[in-house]
């Protein structure tokens, strides 16, 4: 054989070499073709804003483009389905928050959240955030509370619609602290952060990025976060838990990355682990906390048991807080 056959051969199976990925055991480099994000609510939301501040050094990382598209409606169900049906060769996610947990406990979907998705990670942990109007009399949680409890059905919180988490983390303060207010719910944050400025609604439960810009500005006065800790992005605000002396008391509103049921273990594996080094960057980690969102990386394992833990838990609550969407 000469050596311009064997030199012809060693190339061959160098590139044979090549192209196995030894992350996956796929006979080509994965990723081979651009990743597309499913973000199932519409574009300026904060799922988006997560997913884009992650996007470009994700990208990097993978060494490929990443598409983001967002599919809003129902909220949420509809780009969750989409991601749901889509196929299962790691080359469509789904990338979304903790209302995952909550939607199918509220409606009737066209998937399950445990029998067609396999978890990545969760990313970020965001606060939801009690506000107070600037007129509204009361300055602390403590306050809010007992002034509830003096007039019962007489006070108001806006959240940011029905079956949000920032409903549930109303409903879940009035099951624990004992307290009888009435819920206005509205369609996004923007709406419910207006009126709670111009004095339409006394207080307001919102996600941190979607009121702390307001807070900083001294237009709406920050009474607690809802989730165990305080949060770096506004450290100076007590927890629920703190102020009303309930250490049970969490929401935690989480974004999160799935993957449709059957992507191949080694590709899950190998996102988890690109995505939870990348919300860690510096730059990327001071922008995450610029929105108010405290960077997690957890592992698929964890995402799995927060999901089963969430579905049970927040079962609990909307049955103890007799909440019925038409």
């Amino acid at each position: 054989m000469t050596r311009t056959a064997l030199a012809l051969i060693a190339a061959c199976l160098a590139g044979a070499a090549l192209a196995q990925d030894p992350s996956t055991g796929s006979g080509q480099v994965y990723p081979a073709r651009p990743i597309r994000f499913v973000v199932p609510y519409p574009p300026g939301g904060g799922t988006d804003v997560i997913a884009r501040i992650v996007q470009p050094k994700l990208s990097e990382a993978l060494g490929q483009t990443i598409v983001i598209e967002n599919r809003g409606g129902a909220g949420g169900a509809v780009g969750t389905e989409v991601a749901a049906r889509s196929a299962a060769d790691g080359y469509t996610f789904l990338f979304t928050l903790s209302s995952h947990t909550i939607n199918p406990l509220l409606y009737k979907l066209n998937y399950d959240v445990e029998r067609d998705f396999a978890s990545v990670a969760i990313l970020v942990s965001v606060p939801q955030l009690i506000a107070a109007s600037p007129g509204a009399p009361a300055k602390t949680l403590k306050e809010m509370v007992a002034a509830a409890k003096e007039r019962p059905g007489l006070h108001a919180y806006a959240s940011v619609g029905n079956g949000t988490p920032s409903h549930i983390a109303g409903e879940l303060l009035k099951l624990k602290a004992g307290v009888n207010m009435v819920h206005i719910p509205y369609r996004g944050g923007g709406p419910a952060v207006a009126d709670t400025l111009g004095g339409q609604v006394p207080f307001l439960i919102v996600t941190a990025p979607a009121a702390l810009s307001h807070v900083r500005a001294g237009k709406l006065r920050a009474l607690a976060v809802t989730t165990a800790k305080r949060t770096p992005a506004a450290p100076e605000i007590p927890t629920v838990a703190e102020e009303l002396n309930l250490p049970d008391y969490e929401v935690d509103s989480w974004y999160a990355m799935f993957a449709p049921a059957k992507t191949p273990a080694a590709i899950v594996a190998r996102m988890q682990r690109d995505v939870s080094r990348v919300v860690h960057l510096p730059e990327v980690k001071g922008k995450l906390l610029e929105q108010g969102a405290d960077a997690v990386g957890s592992s698929s394992e964890e995402l799995d048991r927060v999901v089963k833990a969430e579905l049970r838990r927040w079962a609990q609550v909307i049955r103890d807080a007799g909440i019925r969407l038409e």
